[in-house]
């Protein structure tokens, strides 16, 4: 399969890496690829980089209930433990809190204020992540989250990820008008570490906010127009 080919350029990849087709709706394809593992890191989740018109079936049902049956895959297996890649979008939006609120594990995004305000990704991450915790203590499995702010960094595909979409849109001048908000970032290596770490050590339980840098889109932007000047910019 020539989308997943650079996987297998990986450094022991040859003797070490095995790729299973699965699909996070068939519940027996996520338990055929996870029985016999010890651990598991679910990273997969929609994420929209267009203007969503079936909210449920793009978005909402693959991050909700296919994370469902990844966990109950996961139980049945009788994995040590579980890594979930979240995501701050489940613990940013929320009107209810005051301002100037330090933000940390504890804080949620209001499910039904992602609603309103349409916004389903960050409604998928806060329900689906919501749903894994309920999950994990109903049925006693080891679960960390790992809520990641923007993921950028080097790619090891040759397709575009939504990500790093967002950055390429700023560089081709998609983006008609300069909306100067406060962007968390984290580099995708830091976040691949984070991930591991959390597997790794005994005493790691519960959520993890992984965010390292916070800039205005302004600043972005003036940053890449002094490495890149001949792009364009929004205004």
């Amino acid at each position: 399969d020539a989308k997943n080919a650079h996987l297998k350029d990986l450094e022991g990849a040859k003797d070490g890496l095995k790729l299973l087709k699965a699909d996070l709706l068939d519940y027996g394809s996520l338990s055929a690829a996870i029985d016999g593992c010890t651990g598991v890191f679910h990273t997969a989740c929609p994420v929209p980089s267009h203007r969503v018109s079936d909210p449920e079936a793009e978005v909402l049902n693959p991050a909700v209930n296919g994370t469902l049956n990844v966990l109950k895959a996961c139980s049945v297996a009788k994995v040590k433990r579980v890594i979930m890649t979240s995501s701050v979008a489940a613990i940013f939006l929320n009107p209810n809190r005051p301002m100037d609120t330090l933000l940390d594990e504890s804080c949620w995004s209001d499910p039904e204020y992602c609603k309103a305000a349409q916004n389903w990704y960050f409604l998928s991450k806060t329900v689906s992540e919501q749903g894994a915790w309920n999950f994990s203590r109903e049925n006693g499995l080891d679960l960390i989250t790992i809520c990641a702010s923007w993921i950028l960094g080097p790619m090891l595909q040759t397709t575009m990820n939504a990500s790093c979409l967002s950055l390429f849109k700023l560089l081709t001048g998609e983006y008609e008008r300069r909306d100067n908000k406060v962007i968390h970032m984290i580099d995708v290596r830091d976040c691949a570490k984070s991930h591991v770490l959390a597997y790794e050590a005994l005493s790691a339980a519960g959520r993890y906010l992984c965010t390292a840098h916070k800039f205005k889109t302004a600043e972005l932007i003036d940053i890449l127009q002094r490495l890149y000047p001949q792009y364009t910019y929004p205004k």
